[in-house]
């Protein structure tokens, strides 16, 4: 065979194989039509010929070979016919049951020493029973199989030999059962390999969900942040600003300049945050001018915007904290802004408020500190909102841990512990 010829075999095997899914499929949308068909077919062309011919031996034989069969009626060869065709019908529901029919008619017909085109029906049988059936009932198959080439074998010894003849008959069943384990390993393999996409898409439909649940986390960790904190400075400052109307007017317009200020910063850092979701037409993410993410070196302007609302807040750090990367810095900005946020909205202006950062190795300190009243610190001990939630899963990112609760001495204190060491980013 030529390199053309293998060639040339391209598109038949491509047209073949469209072939048998198309076959497939109709086989799997009407199975009946499909079983009608078959049946059909297997008379038209394998029982008619013997019906209009009287006998499956040509006219032309040798007087031999006519004399070692049996020439049957024709009532009687269209009953041999119809126990061979008809149990194909059920081929599909009950492949043991129509294999064991069609192999009895076999049996009765050599018996009575005739031969009919219709014994591919056998093969046919065995080929479904190796596709459907169960595998318990091979090795019957097998052995009746083998019982019945040896009924055969007998019949044409008297013209062939023996052992040839038993070589040949052997054959097709053989090919038969070869041919439906094949298939059916086939379809199993297939079914498999469905499966398997389907567990992958579900799977992967999982991750998508699992990852917009996080994203939506985040977003809303953001988001509270960003809105809590200042809404709270600016309610305060408002607050402020209508106590000193009437007492101290200039306080009241530096009250509403500092409320326009930390309105604006709101304004900015939403913009930031939202503007990373929004999607162009085009289908990419939109790249706004946007100012960097709050770190380490914006927590002094954060304390003068709640100094500006009323807390007295010392800051102090200890260590390289500029050293720390991008995540880190957000983190311990996030984690302080929501600190400082919960003290001027619990425990109110005129607090005081001990702020402590420190690097320490692979460790970060962060203490905030506060002498907010008692009543808030026994409020807050029963109650957890979303702040401290938020802060709590900004430090797991870090396999680090937080505490907040009531001070000894009075106020309310949060303590947390990052760990440094490389192991992803925050969020």
């Amino acid at each position: 065979m030529t390199t053309d010829d293998i060639h040339d075999m391209g598109p038949f095997v491509a047209r073949l194989g469209r072939f048998g899914q198309r076959l497939g499929e109709s086989e799997r949308a009407h199975p009946w039509v499909v079983d009608v068909v078959v049946v059909a077919l297997v008379f038209a062309v394998f029982c008619i010929p013997d019906l209009v011919n009287g006998s499956a031996i040509d006219a032309d034989a040798p007087r031999a070979i006519r004399a070692a069969f049996t020439d049957l009626p024709v009532p009687v060869m269209l009953m041999l016919q119809g126990g061979l065709v008809l149990p194909l019908l059920l081929r599909r529901r009950m492949p043991w049951p129509a294999y064991i029919i069609v192999w009895a008619t076999f049996a009765v017909q050599w018996a009575l020493g005739a031969v009919l085109r219709a014994d591919v029906a056998l093969f046919i049988a065995l080929y479904n029973l190796a596709l459907r059936g169960r595998i318990r009932r091979l090795p019957w198959a097998c052995g009746t199989v083998l019982a019945a080439m040896t009924l055969v074998t007998v019949q044409v010894s008297t013209v062939v030999s023996a052992w040839v003849a038993l070589f040949f008959l052997l054959s097709a069943p053989t090919a038969a059962l070869a041919l439906g384990l094949a298939v059916r390993v086939r379809r199993a393999q297939l079914a498999g390999l469905r499966e398997r996409a389907a567990r992958l898409e579900i799977e992967r439909d999982q991750r998508g969900r699992l990852a917009v649940a996080t994203e939506r986390a985040r977003v809303a960790r953001e988001m509270h942040d960003v809105v809590g904190h200042n809404l709270s400075v600016m309610i305060t400052l408002a607050d402020a600003g209508a106590y000193a109307t009437d007492v101290t007017p200039h306080r009241s317009k530096q009250a509403l300049v500092l409320i326009g200020d930390t309105g604006r910063q709101a304004l900015d850092e939403l913009r930031r945050v939202l503007g990373l979701l929004r999607e162009t037409h085009e289908g990419h993410l939109d790249e706004p001018e946007l100012s960097p993410q709050p770190g380490i070196a914006d927590i002094d302007v954060l304390c003068a915007g709640v100094r500006a609302a009323g807390l007295d807040v010392v800051y102090r750090t200890a260590g390289n904290l500029d050293a720390l990367d991008g995540g880190v810095q957000l983190m311990v900005h996030r984690i302080v802004q929501e600190a400082l946020t919960n003290t001027l909205k619990h425990a109110g202006a005129g607090t005081r408020v001990q702020l402590g950062l420190q690097v320490d190795g692979t460790r970060m300190n962060i203490r905030v500190q506060d002498t907010g009243a008692v009543s808030r610190t026994d409020r807050l001990a029963n109650k957890e909102g979303h702040g401290l939630v938020g802060m709590r899963e900004r430090v797991a990112l870090y396999g680090g841990s937080l505490s907040a609760g009531p001070a000894p001495g009075g106020g309310w204190t949060v303590d947390a512990v990052l760990d440094l060491n490389p192991r992803g980013g925050a969020v």
